[in-house]
């Protein structure tokens, strides 16, 4: 019984679940795509062996399909290959202008799919540290890689090799964004946040700006800024986003996160703001290069105007470091 359609993130965890308590699962990836097919490369649906499933593939295009398919591969313990051409009709009632077609790679697990792999991949996505997976379509040989396909890793693009037999999908850990000062901004950067695929978090020990009422179901801490940032943990996959406007907020976070591995660091103030925390921080010891590596003032200039508008230039500067688009 098909019981769910849309896509999710966490097919990996559902599937090892789903072998664990004995009903069987395959994973079923999109491997390629070509014209305007409704989910990309990357996107996975997972199917157990009585018929269940959650993520999606195709927005509902071919899931019949594919979990029939995929229903035969746990009987055989083999991989499949499928190719489906998405009509226009078809394209239409999914939300989509044209048709296509999309490439679906299904492997059981436990069979095509090492069982102690996919563990492996599971227990790395839970220690948030990046993984890309590999497959060789035509021989079938798997393996995981952890430093491996750095330009696939930074711009979280799943896909084909040019050698068109190694699909590489990549597992980077969630976005987060810790955003200090539970100020205006905040209240209209966070949701934004959310919605670009980041798991925002904000960060202020003053009680009367972070309220949860200011911020209704999101996660506030209470917390001197470094002390939150050394319990929270700062990657490679966290952007940092100074709002307080406070160098006695600012400054700690801000020498914290320059000894972090966080992809952006931003300060909110004017030139002359950030070139008094530029003195500061030379006092404090810290290099050319590491201060370098803060954006301040913050955002990039759209000539906003009122909170909103800066959250939309912060975001933006935000996503242009991350895909390597910054000037």
């Amino acid at each position: 019984m098909i019981t769910q359609t849309q896509p999710f993130e966490n097919a990996p965890e559902t599937a090892l679940d789903w072998h664990r308590g004995g009903d069987g699962a395959a994973l079923a990836t999109v491997v390629e795509t070509w014209g305007s097919a409704p989910r990309r490369a990357g996107s996975q649906l997972v199917v157990s062996g009585d018929g269940r499933i959650a993520g999606s593939v195709s927005g509902g295009c071919v899931e019949g399909a594919v979990v029939l398919e995929a229903q035969e591969a746990l009987g055989d313990g083999k991989h499949r290959l499928l190719e489906f051409g998405v009509s226009d009709e078809d394209a239409f009632s999914a939300g989509l202008a044209c048709g296509g077609t999309i490439q679906i790679l299904i492997e059981p697990v436990g069979g095509a799919l090492p069982l102690a792999l996919l563990e492996d991949l599971v227990a790395a996505r839970a220690a948030r540290q990046p993984r890309a997976y590999e497959v060789n379509l035509t021989s079938g040989a798997r393996r995981l890689v952890g430093e491996g396909y750095p330009e696939r890793m930074r711009i979280d693009r799943s896909g084909l090799e040019e050698d068109g037999e190694t699909f590489v999908a990549v597992h980077n850990p969630p976005l987060r964004m810790i955003v200090v000062g539970a100020v205006h901004i905040a209240q209209a950067l966070v949701p934004m946040a959310r919605i670009a695929g980041y798991d925002p978090l904000l960060v202020d020990p003053r009680a009367a700006f972070a309220h949860g009422d200011r911020f209704p179901g999101e996660t506030i801490v209470e917390d001197w800024p470094d002390d939150a940032l050394k319990n929270l943990g700062v990657d490679a996959r966290t952007a940092l986003v100074l709002l307080t406007h406070d160098p006695k907020l600012d400054d700690p976070a801000l020498e914290a996160a320059l000894g972090a591995e966080c992809f952006y660091i931003g300060a909110l103030g004017s030139k002359k703001t950030h070139a008094s925390r530029v003195a500061r921080l030379t006092d404090s010891g810290f290099t050319e290069a590491q201060i370098s590596r803060i954006h301040g003032p913050i955002g990039l200039d759209i000539g906003a105007a009122g909170p909103a508008e800066i959250a939309v230039s912060i975001l933006a500067e935000v996503t242009a470091v991350l895909r390597g688009t910054s000037q």
